[in-house]
């Protein structure tokens, strides 16, 4: 499984990469604004930043809603540095450019995915990734869980190479329970990723060793 940060703050991502479980990053404007990243020049000089921090895919959103707007956007996007990933929208026009791109060879992540049915269509279109968002569907009474569990059965039927990137991970056992049902990839906080580490059981065994071999000397 791979693990992705969900982020555009440039301390957790050295933080997450230092730890050697980083596989790659996810953005996004609003995410970028949270950082006081604005304008479309800094954004792209963000990602470049971004890009040199880690060894693995960096997904990068278009703003444009129409195929033409995607195109030129994702294009530009994905000139910017090899590890871009192209960040497209599951709207019709987005299942165009996901084509457009698949066909060119440039990677996609399909973004706002809450069905199987646009799972479906992201995977024929030739997505690299498609983003099912567990975390907002948790949040209207709907198990985003199960979002995972059915399109890890379609895409095993067809064979789909597509990976399923659970996005809007909240916490460390939505990262357990990804794991668990087949995930490709999680992207989430890094205090999820960092909770993984925590069992007051290991807190209780160091401090007994260390104890014990205070003893000794």
């Amino acid at each position: 499984m791979k693990f992705f940060i969900d982020t555009a703050n440039l301390e957790q991502i050295r933080e997450a990469q230092a730890m050697g479980v980083l596989d790659g990053v996810t953005t996004n404007p609003s995410l970028m604004a949270k950082e006081g990243i604005t304008g479309a020049n800094s954004i792209l000089k963000h990602y470049v930043e971004i890009c040199e921090i880690v060894d693995g895919d960096v997904s990068a959103e278009v703003i444009a809603v129409d195929f033409e707007g995607m195109v030129r956007e994702g294009n530009a996007l994905s000139s910017l540095h090899s590890q871009i990933v192209v960040k497209i929208p599951m709207t019709e026009e987005g299942v165009k450019a996901l084509k457009y791109f698949s066909d060119a060879g440039i990677k996609t992540n399909c973004t706002l995915v809450f069905s199987v049915g646009q799972a479906l269509l992201a995977a024929k279109a030739g997505a690299t990734y498609v983003s099912p968002f567990i975390g907002r569907l948790d949040d209207v009474s709907t198990d985003g869980l199960d979002l995972i569990e059915d399109i890890r059965l379609v895409y095993d039927n067809f064979a789909f190479e597509t990976e399923i990137l659970a996005a809007s991970v909240r916490n460390t056992m939505h990262i357990v329970n990804c794991a668990k049902i087949g995930a490709d990839v999680m992207t989430g906080p890094l205090s999820a990723i960092k909770g993984l580490l925590k069992h007051p059981l290991t807190d209780i065994g160091l401090d007994k060793f260390l104890a014990d071999y205070k003893k000794g000397n």
